[in-house]
């Protein structure tokens, strides 16, 4: 059974190293994925870059809708 963590990790670090945080999963066999939404927005608003995968994961699953409405909110406030 293949099931993916999606971690944000320092980019300085191994890749093979600790994590900051888990913010969801993948499983492509069931084609199922959880993503701790505020928690991959609070990287991003950081300035984390996610992978070509985990983009494109976050993308399915209207992450950045979020990120973008959150920006708008905070350029109006």
């Amino acid at each position: 059974m293949t099931i993916y963590r999606i971690v944000a990790i320092d980019a300085r670090a191994r890749r093979e190293g600790r994590d900051l945080r888990k913010v969801g999963f993948y499983d492509p066999i069931k084609n199922q994925t959880y993503s701790n939404v505020p928690a991959i927005l609070y990287f991003l608003e950081k300035g984390a870059q996610p992978t070509g995968t985990v983009h494109d994961i976050s993308k399915k699953a209207e992450v950045f809708t979020e990120l973008r409405l959150n920006q708008t909110k905070f350029k109006f406030n």
